[in-house]
């Protein structure tokens, strides 16, 4: 997978998600304070309409107060019935368009009836209006229900108004009753006081407004509140009057366009509102269509919750404006998205495009064109980094031509030393034979029996020299020798003392002395003799040379854990911390240009990786430098041939 292809996924991956964030918060704030907004108008039409039923019972209460106080009663009701109130309070019925116009005797009792003279002598004491004027002697009001026995005394008109067919709606609560017959009233009650100022009641008149299908109050509160807006063929705000969880009196419209009289109230609405007496203000289905409502529960003068009073606004004219907007803005998003993700391209491209040429160019070096470059240098840290590649070729091609030509002298310094080695094999050779007749001699000369202590004394050193002279001669011989790797149990004391044996005598060693320290009963090493002598002898040789005036050189092994250390320290100048980490890249020297190659330690270092085992080096500048070559021991412990 390209970085490009990666670069491209991750901007469109931003870019969506921020525009999806932004789109999804967009809308969901313009959604809630749009509803916020809206039901904030409904509860506060919801209060209106309150004040419009409350002032609607106040007129009636007025009306009631003016007829008691102009009328002055001094004789029994019946008789003042008969005279001229029964006439005065028909004349009222008439003209103020009131549904009910009753007046009461002091013992609750039906004395007349305006809308209904035939009927008479029944008890109003149930209705809570009625018993709080024979009570507290003074005018009451508000809302009550009939019951449908007691409707039935002011006549069929009422009653048949009052009877609903109850209608389910797919919100309703469960399924009751088929008819309502009940009528919710409201209305007001004020005393005939007694003339002679003892507060005696002399009766009550009752006057009150049958709301069952009165459509007259809820229309005024929708022409008022909702100047009779329509959307779409359908009223944009509804008010409705319930008995119990039924609409007795609304302006909401069912499928066929009648106003939805029988309809119930929600079941979540219901609870709420006519069990729990809380107010209700969301978002609810209402018989046919979603509005935005208010629902307030109506409470008779005793405080039990008898229905509830509703008003909402039709959702569809408040949120199709608000899909359109949220459309047009999705739109909006979704050009500027395509148009962000086709800049994001381009500019993609653009930054990736000395990418490419790196890319280029690093093939190109790989394949073996060293002087292939990115040669571009664009603003920026992109800039910065082609000119670092290029530069990094530069050193590429560099180390190569150094290489080539450090190979070149290695190759001629080892042809050299070839030359040299068969020289000294030739020499020794010629050296071996003339101290093996010395020696052969010296042996002979000592066995004479006529020989005095100083004579027997300088033979003995004549051939303990000349078998010095020899073994050196053998080794040098050994070590000149080509042979190929060979993986032999050695003794790693024994090598050691070979190799110091090499060098005790050569003139560099003549001010340093060299101290052994080999542990005793050694485990047995793997490796190859030769390979090994050549990494010691190394060691010993950079280590002499770093000890120009003189100094010590300690040897020293030990064996542990299934490995042997060969330590070997010196007493020299010491190395260098910048220099530690680089001793065993190839061609790193610190020696004069002309006395060393720096292949010295890079090569013991592959030696040792041959035989499975590593070098650790220990240096301070000033007090001397510690290498501890550290091989695997055992003869069951496997090699990889070099």
């Amino acid at each position: 997978m390209s970085i490009r292809f990666k670069l491209t996924i991750g901007f469109i991956i931003v870019v969506l998600l921020a525009n999806a964030i932004l789109a999804v918060a967009t809308v969901e704030y313009f959604a809630n304070r749009l509803v916020r907004e809206v039901q904030t108008r409904v509860r506060m039409d919801l209060d209106f309409a309150h004040k419009a039923y409350h002032t609607h019972a106040e007129r009636i209460s007025r009306l009631l107060e003016v007829i008691a106080v102009r009328r002055s009663i001094d004789t029994p009701l019946a008789q003042e019935v008969q005279d001229d109130l029964g006439k005065v309070l028909r004349k009222v019925w008439r003209e103020q368009d009131i549904d009910m116009l009753t007046l009461v005797g002091p013992d609750g009792k039906v004395v007349y009836r305006a809308h209904n003279p035939g009927r008479s002598g029944d008890d109003l004491s149930v209705v809570p209006i009625v018993a709080e004027v024979l009570r507290e002697k003074k005018p009451a009001g508000g809302v009550v229900v009939l019951p449908a026995d007691l409707l039935a005394q002011d006549g069929e008109t009422l009653s048949r108004r009052a009877r609903i067919q109850i209608k389910e709606t797919p919100q309703s609560g469960p399924e009751g009753e088929k008819v309502s017959s009940d009528g919710m009233i409201i209305g007001a009650a004020v005393p005939f006081l007694s003339l002679h100022g003892d507060g005696e009641v002399l009766g009550v008149l009752f006057g009150a407004e049958l709301l069952n299908r009165r459509c007259e109050t809820v229309d005024t509160v929708k022409k008022e509140l909702f100047h009779d807006q329509t959307y779409r063929g359908k009223d944009v705000g509804t008010s409705t009057v319930f008995l119990g969880d039924l609409r007795i009196c609304t302006n909401v419209r069912d499928t066929s366009g009648a106003r939805a009289i029988g309809t119930r109230l929600g079941r979540e609405v219901s609870r709420q509102v006519l069990d729990e007496g809380k107010i209700w203000a969301g978002r609810a289905f209402v018989v046919n269509d979603w509005y935005i409502t208010a629902y307030e529960p109506i409470r008779n003068p005793e405080g039990r919750i008898i229905g509830a009073l509703y008003v909402g606004l039709l959702e569809e004219p408040f949120t199709q404006p608000q899909k359109v907007m949220i459309r047009f803005f999705l739109v909006m998003v979704s050009i500027t998205t395509l148009a962000s993700l086709v800049l994001l391209f381009f500019l993609a491209r653009m930054i990736l495009r000395p990418i490419d040429r790196i890319v280029a160019m690093s093939r190109k070096v790989i394949g073996g064109d060293l002087s292939a470059r990115v040669g571009i240098s664009p603003p920026g840290e992109m800039g910065v980094l082609c000119k670092a590649i290029d530069h990094m070729a530069d050193a590429v091609a560099q180390r190569e031509r150094l290489l080539q030509e450090a190979a070149r002298r290695q190759i001629g310094q080892s042809e050299k030393m070839a030359s040299i080695g068969r020289l000294a094999a030739g020499v020794a050779h010629e050296i071996n034979n003339p101290l093996t007749g010395v020696l052969t001699y010296a042996h002979m000369l000592r066995k004479k029996k006529d020989q005095d202590a100083q004579q027997k004394e300088d033979l003995d050193v004549v051939i303990r020299e000349t078998s010095r002279v020899r073994d050196i001669v053998r080794g040098l011989l050994d070590f000149a020798r080509q042979s190929p790797v060979n993986m032999e149990p050695l003794d790693v004391n024994e090598v050691i003392r070979q190799t110091m044996l090499l060098l005790r005598n050569q003139k560099e060693f003549r001010k340093v002395v060299i101290e052994e320290e080999l542990a005793q009963a050694m485990p047995p090493l793997r490796g190859d003799q030769n390979q090994l002598q050549q990494v010691f002898l190394n060691l010993a040789l950079n280590a002499c040379e770093a000890m120009p005036g003189g100094g010590t050189l300690s040897v020293a092994t030990s064996a542990g854990a299934g490995k042997i250390d060969v330590s070997i320290s010196d007493t020299g100048c010491g190395i260098n911390p910048e220099g530690l980490g680089k001793i065993f890249d190839p061609f790193y020297t610190t020696k004069p240009v002309g006395k060393g190659t720096g292949l010295g330690l890079s090569v013991s270092y592959g030696i040792i990786e041959q035989h499975q085992g590593h070098i650790e080096v220990e240096s301070q500048v000033g007090k001397g430098t510690t290498f501890t070559v550290i091989l695997p021991a055992g003869e069951d412990r496997s090699t990889r041939d070099g």
